[in-house]
């Protein structure tokens, strides 16, 4: 399994991940934050499928212009997948003919430019090779971590969170499990907002490692630019034996 993490800034985009998207395989994304300004259009039309976590917009910022970008007269559309919730939100909110064209009202009379399917919290999905099992983690409007899987590996993107508990219970479940792409936004004199926003903090993000399998890679993603130097220090403090300080435009094989 090849996954790569998109930056999302032109100046040293390793270290700007102001916003999220992941690629497995060349052909899944989970989430869509810049995954409309990658690469050409025909590298985003091979994009067969996306997951989205949840409706922030650092999660699904650029997904109408990857909708448009991937689009040919052909029909072989991109499916967008996530909760009622968020699909909802994304439909509410963004393809409303206000922000942006109804794509989706506008599937329904030409070569469709999206498709969507809802999916539910702890069952699988078939996609591009790949079964991929939602499950619902700890934040503010509802949102799905994923554990990804290919028969031999299996990944664990967790999302936008605080402290949780049922990925973790499943994590223990899976065979294979390689690495967990899990977030530490703030710096840990930040634990009052990481609290109240339900997100994570260095000491924070050590208590959920001490909740999974032993023997993996914890990929610290979703750190906000602003104190990545803080957190990182703060992370490398942890002494944590399979900690990798995760970068843009990097390939994790697994």
């Amino acid at each position: 399994m090849k996954i790569r993490v998109f930056g999302s800034s032109v100046k040293d985009t390793p270290r700007r991940q102001y916003v999220s998207s992941y690629l497995i395989n060349g052909n899944v994304a989970i989430d869509a934050g810049c995954l409309g300004f990658w690469g050409t259009p025909q590298e985003q039309e091979a994009i067969k499928h996306v997951f989205l976590t949840h409706s922030h917009i650092d999660h699904t910022a650029s997904l109408p212009i990857f909708v448009e970008n991937a689009w040919t007269p052909a029909g072989n559309c991109p499916c967008v997948y996530g909760s009622s919730t968020t699909l909802d939100a994304m439909q509410r909110h963004v393809f409303n003919n206000v922000i942006w064209p109804d794509f989706i009202a506008l599937s329904q009379n030409m070569p469709p430019f999206l498709r969507v399917k809802q999916i539910e919290a702890e069952k699988p999905i078939a996609a591009g090779g790949l079964q991929i099992t939602p499950v619902l983690v700890n934040h503010v409007v509802p949102t799905f971590g994923y554990v990804v899987a290919d028969g031999e590996s299996a990944v664990i993107f967790g999302g936008d969170s605080g402290p949780t508990d049922r990925l973790w219970e499943i994590a223990h479940q899976t065979p294979g499990l390689r690495a967990v792409f899990l977030e530490a936004c703030f710096p840990n004199s930040m634990t009052g907002l990481a609290q109240a926003s339900l997100h994570m903090t260095p000491e924070m993000f050590s208590r959920e490692v001490a909740k999974m399998p032993d023997c993996i890679d914890v990929v610290a993603v979703h750190i906000k630019v602003r104190y990545r130097e803080q957190v990182i220090r703060e992370l490398l403090d942890l002494g944590l034996p399979r900690l990798i300080i995760g970068e843009c435009e990097r390939e994790y094989t697994y």
